[in-house]
């Protein structure tokens, strides 16, 4: 996916398309994230989807839940959601990040052996 470090700096146009693909790949893991969320606290705990989103939500960005679980198969449902949340969230900043740290190492290498002027 990403150049040879021999290989010449991407120009900015194509290095913007890598970046918004990558954006798009870690927000649809957001929302695939989300999703399996609110169903597990709506079919494990009976919340209403608003509140299901609300406490999917809160788990995922690292809050904590908001509604008190309730059931044996909910507190499950919610260890191992938490335990999930916190890998994806690396998972999805490592993803949208690679980009730019890639550019950033590539433009240093580059620097390193003189060969800088392609790639603007």
């Amino acid at each position: 996916m990403f150049e040879h470090r021999t290989s010449p700096l991407l120009p900015w146009r194509s290095f913007l398309r890598r970046l918004v693909l990558s954006i798009m790949l870690g927000l649809s893991l957001v929302v695939l994230s989300l999703l399996v969320g609110m169903w597990g606290y709506h079919h494990f705990e009976n919340l209403p989807w608003i509140d299901a989103f609300v406490n999917a939500a809160m788990i995922l960005s690292g809050m904590g839940p908001v509604s008190p679980i309730q059931t044996a198969h909910g507190k499950l449902f919610a260890g191992l959601y938490a335990l999930y949340s916190g890998l994806v969230l690396m998972l999805i900043a490592g993803i949208i990040f690679a980009p730019v740290v890639h550019r950033f190492l590539h433009k240093f290498n580059l620097e390193q052996r003189g060969g800088i002027d392609s790639g603007r």
